[in-house]
Parts: structure tokens; C-alpha cells; sequence
């Protein structure tokens, strides 16, 4: 959102994602609307209005005729000045509102998009909104389920979840990516739902990817909190005893999913510049590589303090260097020191624009002037760009007014049926954090050793500052063992060398036992998250990865194990 509105800023017939009008709907338009196929998006990023006049565009240059709605409201900019006065924090940093707002926008949900759906859009083109939400509101408006029938919204906001992300629940970036053929022809999810909430997630016949058991779970797990209080703008569903059943030929089942009363706030997602940025990445060749890169990192940083110096201006606030190649992302795990060809990796922020204009021009002296085998620098000069910084608050859903258009008409303001909400404390519903968990008490011991990869599938992503890894075992026999040695204690050490401290309390473990999986939640994990992060994973990607060499010990032959299982 942060992107499209510099987007907009420079040009303001702009701000929405135009791939959706260049690459989705123009060449298919004359298709789509033969085939009567409704479409919802939230494409229209912080200018959805403009993304439906040029998807009208495209209609009369087509001559076909479509009825294009716009769900807009959640734009909150026009309320800064209000809001920072009011006092939000933010609610994972408990910082303060912050000066120089850049964007700010509500996730809505889903009962504006079935409003418009009844009153016979063909297109729906919303601002921000949960993605989950794009599924659910045909559902509702197809088999006229009611606002208050949380157990279905939850079924619903569970197939929207999965589907989200594309073929990543059809073994896109599956723990067993060698299992996943042809990804040069991913197929895209399909939702076959009925109208009890129970549904078939498949893929186009005759299309590259997976769908299993394991593609499924995994995403499931994929950036979410606690799995039994999933907070969505409609619903807040428990996810942790959803049932997922293999059928033949690339379907599975899923059922489960509950729901309860939605809580009367909206979660509020805002960006705010926090100075610059600029990272140079090069190529290292020869002998000693990683040595070499990382004396000509330090050297650059060298060079430029001087002139900070000599000009008056401020250190770098934040300087990263990453010796890619090396396992440097590993930490004190990593096994690779030695190899002869690296990719140093130098990323830093300052609060002036030119300091860091400075930076970009000093890193072309270190092909000269510093190591032998310096090969190129990727890219050629660094880019200087503004950081911006994630700031996410709750808001009362009374104080946004949501507004529906048609064919570029205003229509109504949306008003939501009078449904209960409920007051949500996160204590409630605590983590587990691998303490008191009876059914590893009296487990056997063995002498088998064991990497997690061998037991579990995992799956990694990112909110913000913050992380999660779920883990899913393989076979329910294997969960207890991996549970009783995969504390939340044992993550915090494990990935130590990324937290900012390590106080025991970064991480916290939930259990999904439907899918027999546990999910670990890793706090302030991410060196700011996003784009206000100077690492080489700043959206907490590569974790799950690197978790699957975590060895579980003194246990009995597992496998042998399971096969006695009935």
C-alpha cells in the first residue's frame, strides 16, 4: 500500500495494482463476460476509483458492457491528524503514533463486497481489505449465509486463507519441493464449497503443483497467530482442530474451521517514513572470499564516516553486512566458511537522503582500490529509497464509513447489519510453550537422532517486525516427540542470533492438534520487518527452512515406530 501510494503521489490517476487491468482482465475481457464469471479484487490498492475507470476503459474499447463496483473507506489518511491526537499505539511495539504518516488504511471485510454483489455488480474492485474476504463474500452472497452464522464465515474465511497466496497451497514453496513437478505450469487453487461450509481445494487438471495433505496443512499454518483466534474483520475463527482429508487426483477435503462473534474494531495497518535506505550487493570470487568480503564492507562504511565527518553529518543509524554463501544467515549453525565465492551483502539506513547518496557513489571505489575478485556490483549503483515503517493499531468499525459506487456513481454508504461482537484478551486463549504438556511425560526414549525435516513439514511468513513457523508433523506418532523437544524455550535459542535480545519470552507456541501441528510465533524476529528491515530475509521466508535442521534426540526409531500404528 506504501508503494502504490508514492505511485499515486507522482501521478494520482494512479495507485492501484494496473497488472490487474494490463495482464488479468484486458486480454480475457470479452471471455469473462460471455462466460458471466464474476470478479472480486482488491486491486484497487489506495485508488480504487481510478481502477475502475480504466477497467471501464477497457470494457468500451471491448464494446461489452459490465456493472463495476467500488468499495472504498478504508483509505484513513484524511484522518491522521484526528488519530495521533486520540493517542493510538501501536499494538505489538506499544510505540506512539508516529510523525510523517504515509499511508493508512483499514482492513475491511467482507459485507460491503456482498452488498455490492446484490446489487448486481459484475466486478468488484475494493481498496484494502483481508484477503480471505475476496472468498468469503461470494459465498455469502451465493448461499445467503447470515453475518451471525460464524461457524460458516469461519469455513469460508478458512478456504479464503488458503487460497490467498496462489499455488502456495498447491506445493508452491512446499517443504518437499522435490515431490512438485512442472513449476513452470503451476496450477492455481480451486474452492469447491457447499453451502454447509465444507469444501474441496483442487487445482486445474492437466497443471503443474501438488495437492496433498502436507501442501494444505502447511499453508494453514502460513502467518497466522494462534490458531484457535484467528482475528478477521467478519469473524474471529479457531482453526485448530480443522481436518483435512487427501482425495484422488490432486483434491483434499477440509472441514472443521468454527467461528466466533467478530470483535467490534478493525485492525488499522499504517506506514510512516523513517529515513533512508540503500544496499549494495557484489560478487566475491577467489580464495579467503568471505574474508575479503567482509574487510571490503567495512572498508566502504570507512570511507563514508569520514565524509559524514567532515560534512557534519549523522553516523548511519543502521548498517548490516551479510556474507551470503557463508550460511551467514544461520549464525552460529552455519556449517560454510570457507568457500571461495560469496555475495557480500551491505545494506544501511541514515535520516538524510544525501548521506546515503554519498554511500551509493563510495561502494564503486571497492572495485579498484580494495579486494582481488571483486567481480561486479549487482545492479551497479545502489538506489536510495525512503524507509517505511510499519505502524498497525485497532479502530472502531462505528468511526469508518464505508461507501459503495457503480459505473462510477456513488451508490450508498455501506451500512453493516447489527450483528454482536465480542471483547477479545489474548490471555484467554494462552500459548502453550511447551509447559505442562502431559503426553510428553511418560514418552520412551531411545537412541535415534533424528533432523525435523525428517518428522515435520514447516512453513514460514512474516507480520510485520514479527514471525511464525508452523510445524506439522508428518505422522500423529511423531508430534509428542517433536513436541516435547521443540519447546518455545528451544526456538528462542535456536534462532537466537536474530532476536534483538533473548529475555525467554520472543516466542510463543500454539497447538493445532487437526492437523497435528504446533505454531511458534516469534516476536521482534525480523531487524524491523519488511522494508524497514536491512537483512537479506526481512519477511522471515527462509525460517522454517532453517528450522528443519533442528535435531531431535534420544527418541526410539520413529518411523518403525508409526508403522505399528493401527
Amino acid at each position: 500500500m506504501s508503494l502504490l501510494t508514492a505511485s499515486k503521489h507522482k501521478h494520482p490517476e494512479l495507485g492501484y495494482a494496473s497488472d490487474f487491468i494490463s495482464v488479468s482482465m484486458a486480454p480475457f475481457i470479452k471471455d469473462i463476460k460471455k462466460k458471466g464469471i464474476k470478479i472480486i479484487t482488491n486491486a484497487g490498492g489506495v485508488n480504487p476509483s481510478s481502477c475502475a475507470k480504466a477497467l471501464q476503459r477497457v470494457c468500451e474499447e471491448a464494446g461489452i458492457q459490465m456493472n463495476i463496483a467500488v468499495v472504498s473507506g478504508d483509505d484513513l489518511m484524511p484522518k491522521a491528524d484526528e488519530l495521533k491526537q486520540q493517542g493510538f499505539t501501536d499494538m505489538f511495539s506499544g510505540e506512539w503514533f508516529p510523525e510523517n504518516v504515509h499511508s493508512m488504511n483499514a482492513y475491511l471485510g467482507a459485507g460491503p463486497i456482498v452488498r455490492a454483489l446484490d446489487m448486481g455488480a459484475d466486478v468488484v474492485i475494493t481498496g484494502r481489505c483481508v484477503d480471505s474476504s475476496l472468498v468469503l463474500a461470494p459465498l455469502i452472497h451465493q448461499f445467503g449465509w447470515t453475518m451471525d452464522q460464524h461457524d460458516l464465515l469461519a469455513a469460508g474465511s478458512l478456504a479464503g486463507h488458503l487460497i490467498e497466496c496462489g499455488p502456495q497451497c498447491n506445493g508452491g514453496i512446499f517443504t518437499d519441493w522435490h515431490k512438485v513437478h512442472d513449476w513452470d505450469n503451476m496450477g492455481y487453487p480451486i474452492i469447491q464449497c457447499g453451502e454447509d461450509g465444507a469444501f474441496v481445494l483442487t487445482k486445474p487438471p492437466n497443471t503443474g503443483g501438488l495437492v496433498s495433505w502436507g501442501t494444505v496443512a502447511e499453508q494453514l499454518m502460513y502467518e497466522i497467530d494462534n490458531p484457535a483466534l484467528y482475528f478477521l474483520p467478519d469473524v474471529v475463527c479457531d482453526f485448530s482442530n480443522v481436518q483435512i482429508e487427501e482425495l484422488p487426483q490432486d483434491a483434499v477435503i477440509v472441514s472443521g474451521a468454527t467461528g466466533n462473534p467478530p470483535s467490534g474494531e478493525y485492525k488499522v495497518s499504517a506506514t510512516h517514513l523513517c529515513g533512508y535506505r540503500s544496499t549494495a550487493v557484489a560478487t566475491v570470487g577467489g580464495v579467503r572470499a568471505a574474508d575479503k568480503g567482509e574487510k571490503t564492507a567495512r572498508a566502504i562504511l570507512k570511507r563514508c564516516r569520514r565524509i559524514f565527518h567532515q560534512l557534519n553529518l549523522e553516523d548511519f543509524t543502521d548498517a548490516n553486512i551479510e556474507l551470503l554463501g557463508t550460511e551467514h544467515m544461520y549464525g552460529p549453525h552455519g556449517r560454510k566458511h570457507d568457500t571461495r565465492e560469496i555475495m557480500m551483502w551491505l545494506a544501511v539506513t541514515h535520516n538524510q537522503k544525501k548521506a546515503l547518496e554519498f554511500f551509493a557513489r563510495e561502494v564503486a571505489p571497492a572495485g579498484t582500490g580494495m579486494a582481488p575478485g571483486l567481480c561486479g556490483i549487482v545492479g551497479g549503483r545502489p538506489r536510495v529509497s525512503p524507509v517505511l515503517k510499519l505502524f498497525s493499531f485497532l479502530y472502531p468499525k462505528s468511526n469508518v464509513q464505508v461507501a459503495l459506487e457503480m459505473n462510477g456513481a456513488f451508490v450508498e454508504n455501506y451500512s453493516a447489519p447489527s450483528t454482536p461482537t465480542k471483547d477479545y484478551l489474548k490471555q484467554a486463549y494462552p500459548p502453550t510453550n511447551g509447559k505442562g504438556q502431559e503426553t510428553t511425560d511418560n514418552l520412551p526414549v531411545g537412541d535415534c537422532v533424528f533432523r525435523l525435516e525428517d518428522l515435520a513439514f514447516t512453513r514460514s511468513g512474516d507480520k510485520g517486525n514479527n514471525a511464525n513457523v508452523g510445524v506439522i508433523a508428518r505422522h500423529p506418532v511423531y508430534l509428542p516427540f517433536i513436541r516435547r523437544a521443540l519447546t518455545a524455550e528451544a526456538v528462542e535459542q535456536y534462532f537466537a542470533h536474530l532476536f534483538e535480545n533473548t529475555d525467554g519470552d520472543n516466542v510463543e507456541r500454539f497447538e493445532a492438534p487437526g492437523i497435528n501441528a504446533m505454531n511458534f510465533v516469534l516476536h521482534k524476529v525480523l531487524g524491523g520487518g519488511g522494508i524497514a528491515s536491512l537483512r537479506s530475509d526481512p519477511q522471515g521466508k527462509a525460517l522454517g527452512q532453517m528450522l528443519l535442521d533442528f535435531e531431535i534426540t534420544g527418541v526410539p526409531d520413529l518411523p518403525n515406530l508409526a508403522k505399528n500404528v493401527p
